[in-house]
């Protein structure tokens, strides 16, 4: 969930004063020098900022804002609630330059001037002040289409007009999670997380458009576009400048250590599992005590996919074939077999999630959804302790036994 809300999340409403429009008399004073540009902040080393940020600044005469797309306001009614509905309303929000760069001393920052013509870069400078007014600027955001990139990617594409043409894609079959991994590759467990909460729509390969979800992504897209106009072709980047010379990587943390890495944990939790097992084996009883951690950790991530997947309205986090191994009935597994009575439901059950997390296993390379290598060791894991409770579940628990001499 921390993934989640990070993607794009830039600040809250308190951050930054709000400006008022300018005055009109004033915006018609300087008509002749509106500049627009997209400005790029590379990632930095919190989770809320590891994929990077866009902003629009509007340049005319003495005024100078940023139009921030990544604000929220985290005491609106309910937030926490509506966040995790998906029902996240996100502001833009206009700032001066010293508010948009606080913070931001530390990661790389690139401005790309736009080459528009006055009557466009007016079109964009009165599209964002309106937008920025109370009654315009909430808007419903999604992580993967609607964010704080795809706006400025949206105002731009309707200030060039239909003869804006990006640069052919490098890789023509990159899909989100390949996109998202990537700037995951120093942290395992963020990646563990989004590979574990997003299903197989983010497997699908994406259009050239759909990648400028990334703002690196969207400012490389910009930096190589060009606008036809009357059989007259011009670059869509007038000037290049980088107020902010940082590490073109981000400001990122070193990788995650091998051995605090979710694949350690994993097989540890899987080499604990058969040493419980064979101990299990050996004096023909289960450890209900080991299953009832397993089988609880288990079924509480799955309760939080069943409430992604049915009831949120996050993109891609439904369809989930997470769910086919980590579920709400694996809290019923947790403890049913502490109950005598209920000790036979609780071996059908451990059969069928046997058989359905074994099946998912054998056949995931020819399902739509990639995995993560961690998923497979805890797979592995409740399949075991699954066969150990169908196969010894039956078994009357022992205790010490006395004599009577």
């Amino acid at each position: 969930m921390t993934m989640l809300c990070a993607l794009c999340a830039t600040g809250t409403l308190d951050a930054a004063p709000v400006l008022p429009m300018p005055d009109p008399a004033q915006q018609l004073q300087e008509e002749d020098s509106v500049h627009v540009s997209l400005v790029t902040f590379y990632p930095g080393s919190e989770p809320h900022n590891i994929w990077g940020h866009s902003e629009i600044r509007v340049q005319q005469g003495p005024v100078d804002v940023y139009f921030n797309y990544g604000v929220f306001d985290f005491q609106a009614p309910a937030f926490m609630w509506r966040f995790m509905l998906g029902q996240t309303d996100y502001l833009c929000q206009p700032v001066p330059r010293a508010y948009a760069m606080l913070g931001m001393e530390n990661r790389r920052m690139v401005e790309q001037e736009l080459n528009l013509p006055q009557d466009k870069a007016i079109m964009v400078r009165d599209f964002l002040w309106n937008n920025a007014q109370p009654e315009n600027r909430t808007y419903r955001y999604k992580f993967l289409s609607d964010n704080c990139s795809t706006r400025p990617r949206d105002i731009i594409e309707m200030a060039a007009g239909e003869g804006l043409r990006y640069p052919a894609m490098s890789d023509s079959t990159v899909t989100y999670r390949d996109i998202l991994a990537h700037y995951c590759r120093n942290y395992a467990w963020e990646r563990f997380g989004i590979d574990l909460v997003l299903g197989w729509d983010v497997d699908t390969v994406l259009d050239q458009r759909a990648t400028m979800f990334i703002p690196m992504l969207l400012m490389d897209a910009v930096a190589g576009a060009t606008i036809t106009t009357d059989s007259t072709t011009t670059r869509l980047v007038k000037a290049t400048t980088v107020p902010i010379d940082k590490s073109t990587e981000g400001n990122v943390r070193p990788p995650t250590p091998w051995y605090l890495s979710p694949m350690t944990v994993a097989v540890l939790v899987l080499a604990l599992t058969l040493m419980v097992t064979w101990r299990d084996w050996r004096r023909h009883d289960v450890a209900r005590w080991f299953d009832t951690i397993l089988f609880s950790a288990g079924g509480l991530a799955g309760c939080l996919l069943f409430f992604l997947i049915f009831f949120s309205t996050h993109e891609a986090t439904s369809p989930n074939i997470n769910i086919a191994w980590l579920n709400p009935v694996l809290l019923l597994l947790a403890i049913l077999p502490w109950f005598k009575k209920t000790r036979n439901a609780a071996r059908w059950l451990h059969a069928l999630n046997a058989l359905v997390v074994a099946l998912l296993m054998l056949a995931w390379p020819w399902q739509p959804q990639v995995g993560n290598f961690a998923f497979f060791p805890l797979m592995t894991a409740l399949v075991t302790r699954s066969l150990a409770n169908v196969l010894l579940g039956g078994q009357t628990t022992r205790g010490p036994t006395s004599t009577k001499g």
